[in-house]
């Protein structure tokens, strides 16, 4: 613990309520701060009341509608800027997420990279941006190497660190009582974890008729050859994961033996809940983490880079979801399931080195903070009316 000294440091990334995923990130990097510095917390969030909801922060800013001169005034303050983590920086939005990195430089104010994933970047704009503005940052860690070869091909020479994913180091969180019964998964079956995702900037290649089609075959054979019940974990309720949950169960001819998660969970309470889970399938990444943070032996489909470098980091072969036909991915299931017990035990050694990992990324961050003492803690110079409370 840094004593005696109180820094002001900004997070920016994609906060606010909308995924799962991005909210254990936030809550990994908050949890190893807290550990190790004093300090207070801005988050720039797509909803600030969200943020404030579900997080112990002292202050959160909604970034999305702030104008250059409000989020300038919010970054002069701060003593840091962290970026990330997650897969932030990809065609469409990578200009967006730089945009306070590139006030950050030009107001003097150090920015840390923080465990960030990178890619589909093909646009000309978005490659040249990603190189112009990570360039001056004290510090780069990605989350795969992946991310680091992109990095590095897009013109980034300063040292890239490969450490791991934030979200590896967040608690179960205990559920409310009668949940597994409230959400109908009590019935005496196996339980079979499944997530999904959308097409979209983060993942072009997705043909959803094929995986839609693929993973209801899919399930109607687990449901038929293991007795099983299959639960589709939603990581993005406010988007498109429900309706994509429930464009594959409208497909499988056992429909009546699959749910959607219908509660509002916590990352840590989500975390708990997949622990009851004897198998999972799954695109999204954090359902693989977390998946894996319970060792619970899974098939992953990768969708993108990073996807595929945990999977590597977990030395799990998978081929890439294009190239997948039903009956691959259903003999893999079957010989996955038959030795779901070694492949259980192969998961829970691989999962500590990664969350030794992810505790190196906050170490970063302290040898910026410690480079140089806090900013006098004078008059807030951020706009009042950019801060909700």
């Amino acid at each position: 613990m840094v004593e005696n000294e109180r820094y002001r440091i900004g997070i920016s990334g994609s906060y606010g309520g909308l995924n799962l995923g991005d909210e254990a990130i936030l809550e990994g990097i908050l949890q190893q701060l807290r550990a190790t510095v004093a300090a207070e917390v801005t988050v720039f969030s797509r909803n600030p009341e969200d943020t404030l909801r579900r997080h112990a922060v002292e202050r959160a800013v909604p970034v999305r509608s702030m104008s250059r001169e409000e989020a300038r005034a919010e970054i002069e303050r701060l003593d840091l800027l962290v970026l990330g983590g997650g897969g932030i920086l990809y065609d469409g939005e990578a200009e967006v997420y730089l945009r306070e990195v590139a006030i950050a430089e030009s107001v003097g104010v150090p920015v840390v990279v923080y465990a960030i994933s990178a890619g589909p970047l093909a646009s000309a704009a978005s490659r040249k941006a990603v190189a112009t503005h990570l360039r001056s940052a004290a510090r780069i860690t990605v989350r795969d190497r992946g991310a680091r070869k992109l990095l590095e091909e897009v013109g980034i020479h300063n040292d890239i660190h490969v450490t791991a994913d934030p979200a590896l180091l967040i608690a179960p969180e205990p559920l409310e009582p009668n949940v597994l019964t409230r959400e109908g998964l009590d019935g005496g079956h196996e339980l079979v974890g499944m997530s999904v995702r959308e097409p979209g900037p983060a993942a072009p290649d997705i043909d959803v008729e094929h995986y839609h089609a693929l993973l209801a075959n899919v399930a109607d054979f687990m449901v038929s050859r293991y007795d099983a019940q299959v639960v589709f974990v939603p990581m993005e309720r406010k988007n498109m994961d429900l309706q994509q949950s429930h464009a594959v169960v409208s497909r499988m001819k056992s429909a009546d033996r699959a749910t959607v998660l219908k509660g509002d969970y916590s990352p840590g309470q989500l975390l708990t809940l997949i622990g009851h889970f004897e198998f999972g399938l799954g695109m999204r990444l954090h359902f693989l983490i977390f998946s894996a943070m319970q060792g619970i032996p899974f098939v992953p489909l990768p969708y993108a880079s990073k996807v595929q470098g945990f999977i590597e980091d977990l030395e799990i072969e998978m081929p890439p979801l294009e190239h997948v036909t039903t009956g691959h991915l259903i003999a893999h299931i079957d010989r996955s399931w038959d030795v779901r017990a070694s492949v259980r035990d192969h998961i829970r050694s691989r999962v500590p080195p990664l969350q030794a990992r992810a505790r190196e990324t906050n170490q970063f961050v302290l040898q910026v903070l410690r480079s140089k003492p806090p900013k006098e803690q004078g008059p807030d110079l951020a706009h009042a009316a950019a801060q909700t409370t």
